[in-house]
C-alpha cells in the first residue's frame, strides 16, 4: 500500500453526531427496518420517516452553524450506495456528496462513518457478519465511498461501535439476527475486527489525506464480590482485542455513556444512583475513565466520536454534560493527546428497539412536521465549547 500523507483538523472539533438510519428516514433496504416488522421483534415501534433529514439535511447543517460548532459527524446507509449486490446507486451518492459540500460551505469538518448498525438487505441474507466474505465485501463498499467522496471527507471512522454490533445482536439478542450465543459472538467480533481494517485499508488507497479510524464503545465497569472473572472476560472482548488492533489507524474514537456494574450473574440491571431514561447510570464520570484507559493502551490520539444521555430532563442532561466536558477538561491537561469531542445527539430521533422514547437530542423533532426545536442544553453546549480552550 503506499504511503499517505494524513492531515489531522488544524483546530480542536467541537461537534454533535447522528447516523444515518436513526435520522434519514426510508431506510426500507435495511436488516433494521425487517427486523423492526418482524415477528416477536424486540423494537418498540419502527423508524418510517426517522427525522426526514435525506431531505432536511441543511436544516440540521444550518443548526450546527448557529450553535457555533465546527464539526458533524454523520453516516453513510450502505444499503443506499449498493442497494443489491455490485450494483451502485449514483443518485444516492450524490446526494451524500450534496451533504459533504453544504458542510465545507459552511466551514464545517464532515466525519463520515461507512457503517453504523445496519446492514443492506442482500447483506443480511448472505448470513450478515457470519458471511466468510464480509470483510471483503465492506471494503469494496469503502472503495466506492473513497472514490466518489474521499476528497470532500474531513474524518472517516470505519464501523461503528463494531463491539456492540456484536454483542446486541448476537449474544443479548435484541438487534438482528437476534442470536444469543457467546461463541458466535466472540467469532463476530473477529470479523468485526477484519472489517474494520479491510475498511481502513480500503480507504487509504483512495483518493483524500483525512484521518481514519474506529469508534470503539467502551464504559467503566465496577465488578461486585464474584464478578471479576466476569468484568476481564466483558472487557477482553468488548475493548482490549479492539484496542490491540488499532494500532495502525491515524486515530481511535472512544464512545461512551455511563458505568456497568457486574455481579456474579451478570449486569446489574437496576444499580442504585441517578438513573437516565435509558436505565443508564447516570455517570458523566465515564469520559475521563474511558479516555483514560484507551489512551494507556494506544499510542494514537483520541477523539470522543460519542457521548451524550437519553433523557426527558433537559437540566438532567446539562448536568450530565457538565461532568462530562470537566472530565475531557482533565484528561487534555494531564496531556493526552485528545483531538475532539462529539456529543450524541444533535437530534431527538430512533434509539434502535426503544423507538422514539429515549430523548437523546439537543434539539427536538416534531414527529408529524419534523419542525426543529433547539434545547437550552443545546445552547448550553454552544456556550461550553466557546468557553472550552484545551491546550494544544
Amino acid at each position: 500500500m503506499t504511503q499517505r500523507e494524513v492531515r489531522f483538523p488544524d483546530r480542536f472539533s467541537w461537534g454533535t453526531s447522528t447516523s444515518a438510519y436513526q435520522t434519514e428516514g426510508g431506510g426500507s433496504n435495511t436488516d433494521w427496518w425487517r427486523y423492526e416488522r418482524a415477528e416477536g421483534t424486540h423494537c418498540a415501534e419502527v423508524c418510517g420517516d426517522a427525522c426526514d433529514s435525506w431531505n432536511r439535511f441543511e436544516e440540521d447543517l444550518d443548526l450546527i452553524v448557529e450553535l457555533g460548532l465546527n464539526s458533524y459527524r454523520f453516516s453513510i446507509e450502505w444499503a443506499r450506495i449498493e442497494p443489491h449486490r455490485g450494483v451502485t446507486d449514483a443518485d444516492a451518492l450524490a446526494q451524500y456528496r450534496r451533504i459533504l459540500e453544504a458542510c465545507h460551505a459552511r466551514a464545517i469538518l464532515p466525519v463520515v462513518t461507512l457503517h453504523h448498525f445496519t446492514l443492506p438487505l442482500w447483506v443480511a441474507d448472505l448470513g450478515g457478519f457470519e458471511y466468510p466474505e464480509i470483510a471483503s465485501l465492506m471494503g469494496a463498499y469503502a472503495t466506492v465511498v473513497g472514490d466518489a467522496l474521499g476528497d470532500l471527507i474531513g474524518i472517516a471512522c470505519t464501523v461503528n461501535e463494531p463491539n456492540i454490533v456484536a454483542l446486541m445482536g448476537y449474544l443479548i439478542g435484541a438487534f438482528p439476527p437476534a442470536q444469543s450465543d457467546w461463541e458466535r459472538f466472540s467469532n463476530v467480533n473477529v470479523a468485526m475486527r477484519s472489517c474494520h481494517v479491510a475498511m481502513r485499508d480500503a480507504l487509504r488507497a483512495t483518493p483524500g489525506n483525512y484521518p481514519i479510524g474506529m469508534p470503539l464503545s467502551m464504559n467503566e465497569y465496577e465488578a461486585l464480590p464474584g464478578g471479576e472473572d466476569l468484568v476481564n472476560s466483558i472487557r477482553h472482548e468488548m475493548e482490549d482485542e479492539y484496542l490491540r488492533c488499532v494500532g495502525d489507524d491515524d486515530y481511535l474514537g472512544v464512545q461512551c455513556y455511563t458505568k456497568i456494574i457486574i455481579g456474579p450473574d451478570g449486569r446489574i440491571s437496576n444499580p442504585e444512583g441517578e438513573l437516565t431514561e435509558m436505565g443508564y447510570l447516570f455517570w458523566p464520570q465515564s469520559v475521563e475513565y474511558t479516555i483514560r484507559r484507551a489512551a494507556s493502551m494506544v499510542d494514537i490520539p483520541i477523539f470522543m466520536t460519542e457521548n451524550g444521555i437519553g433523557t426527558d430532563d433537559d437540566e438532567q442532561r446539562i448536568r450530565y454534560l457538565t461532568g462530562a466536558l470537566a472530565g475531557l477538561a482533565n484528561v487534555i491537561a494531564d496531556g493526552i493527546d485528545v483531538r475532539g469531542y462529539f456529543q450524541w445527539s444533535l437530534l431527538d430521533n430512533f434509539e434502535w428497539t426503544f423507538g422514539y422514547r429515549p430523548k437523546f437530542g439537543i434539539v427536538a423533532v416534531d414527529r408529524t412536521s419534523f419542525e426543529r426545536t433547539p434545547k437550552p442544553s443545546a445552547h448550553w453546549y454552544a456556550e461550553a465549547t466557546r468557553n472550552f480552550t484545551p491546550p494544544r
